[in-house]
């Protein structure tokens, strides 16, 4: 649903696109959330990371492999987040799209998010960026406007909101709302579709970045400085006092976390090691890091106990 090829199946409204009570309402078993950052291209280590779950003994599998060793939906009540940043930097941007493509149409709809990151909102501003040696910077007009599209119809968002913690790519040092700042990315979207392939596009893709600078703005003095918006605040600008989120964006060897944010991005770091991928999950009353170890096995490390989260 992610890749460029592909055509939206649909459209997710809130408040199954914003949030993880718009789909648990009328169920009595409230799913689990599975939470995944910054893959950019290395499709392996998306696999380990997401097969950690599974390889821990208090979890049920979130995908499993086929023969060929390609992952599937596994049919277990999770939601899975992908937290931004899925292409780029790695060697397979066409297969980590594939994968989640693939377990988009293959899950129920609104339990695989994708949360838009720096290197997707590149896809929405090549003319303000010029990254052209990325994917994110080569995307054509015709897949850009299917991208686009996406948004729109709720298949990438801004933000989604779980049981204690706000999934969102970078962060923000203070509160937000999420239904506001996913419908601002939608009309940011709707006004770079309108534009696309005319005189004027340049100069739009441009103009999103100040118009919605909560989502798409870049920083003061660097893209990932203060002022930032969601998709590309630096870790370090968060202050301790920040809102409770699950982040990604900045790299670390371990999952790191500073007052009530906790930040997820480390498959790059552990490249060169065997083990180190991580996922998050999220109950209602916990949060804990699914962390492989070399012998294929995963720790468990518990973040927090919801019930100690302050209230968004």
């Amino acid at each position: 649903m992610i890749s460029p090829s592909n055509t939206p199946n649909g459209t997710i409204e809130p408040p199954a696109r914003d949030t993880i009570s718009g789909i648990t309402e009328n169920q009595l078993q409230k799913p689990t959330i599975v939470s995944v950052s910054d893959i950019h291209a290395y499709l392996d280590a998306a696999r380990n990371a997401l097969l950690a779950v599974g390889n821990h003994p208090d979890f049920s599998p979130v995908v499993v492999p086929d023969e060929e060793g390609r992952l599937h939906w596994a049919d277990n009540p999770y939601v899975l987040v992908f937290n931004g940043d899925l292409i780029d930097r790695g060697p397979d941007n066409d297969g980590v799209l594939a994968l989640v493509d693939r377990l988009m149409s293959e899950a129920p709809s609104g339990h695989v998010r994708v949360i838009l990151g720096n290197h997707e909102a590149i896809m929405l501003s090549q003319a303000a960026f010029g990254f052209s040696n990325w994917y994110s910077g080569q995307l054509e007009l015709e897949p850009r406007q299917a991208f686009l599209r996406r948004i729109v119809a709720g298949h990438v968002v801004a933000a989604y909101q779980g049981y204690k913690v706000t999934y969102v790519h970078a962060g923000s040092p203070g509160p937000y709302d999420v239904r506001r700042v996913n419908d601002s990315l939608v009309a940011a979207a709707k006004e770079l579709i309108e534009a696309a392939g005319t005189i004027n596009d340049g100069t739009v893709q441009r103009q999103v970045l100040d118009n919605y600078s909560q989502v798409l703005g870049v920083g003061e003095s660097h893209l990932k400085g203060p002022g930032a918006g969601l998709v590309w605040l630096d870790f370090d600008h968060l202050p301790d006092s920040a809102p409770p989120q699950v982040v990604g964006h900045t790299r670390h060897d371990r999952p790191k976390q500073k007052g009530n944010v906790y930040c997820q991005n480390v498959i790059q770091n552990n490249l060169s090691t065997d083990g180190g991928e991580a996922v998050f999950v999220e109950s209602p009353h916990r949060l804990d890091a699914l962390i492989r170890q070399p012998d294929g096995c995963s720790k468990r490390v518990q973040l927090c106990q919801i019930t100690n989260l302050q209230d968004i």
